[in-house]
């Protein structure tokens, strides 16, 4: 199995972060602008839709300020059984996100694909937080022709 990991700190309060990653109305703001669902409990799913399909997204561990883990449950085939985490630590005035998505096969062209757009829409997180303006899909960074 491999994994992409990456980290963005954000000058904000972990708390503030935390909304961002756990909230309809955060997600739309960073992620997908077309987002729906049940992001702030346990069990519940969210809808994530883009221009190229969607992903649905299983709610599987939330730790108030600190952890947000997902379960993808359905979405792109190389998608589905992984998981998708976020930590969150304070470091002076820097909430720091710690990301991983976990558990993928092998290192296909997709999983390169996919890396560089988690760090795209990270870089979202962080500008919606300081600047109250993200770039969710579809106003993101296309990267190549997969999007």
């Amino acid at each position: 199995m491999v994994d992409i990991l990456h980290q963005v700190g954000i000058k904000s309060p972990k708390a503030e972060v935390y909304s961002a990653l756990t909230s309809v109305e955060g997600l739309s703001g960073w992620w997908a602008s077309n987002t729906s669902g049940k992001g702030n409990d346990v069990g519940g799913v969210l809808e994530f839709r883009f221009g190229p399909g969607g992903i649905d997204m299983k709610v599987v561990d939330l730790v108030s300020d600190k952890r947000v883990l997902w379960e993808v449950v359905d979405g792109p085939e190389e998608w589905i059984g992984t998981h998708v985490e976020f930590e969150l630590e304070q470091a002076d005035e820097y909430a720091n996100v710690m990301f991983r998505h976990l558990g993928w096969k092998e290192p296909v062209p997709f999983m390169h694909h996919c890396s560089t757009k988690w760090a795209v829409f990270l870089v979202s997180l962080k500008q919606l937080i300081e600047t109250g303006t993200g770039a969710p899909d579809p106003r993101d960074i296309k990267i190549d022709s997969w999007n």
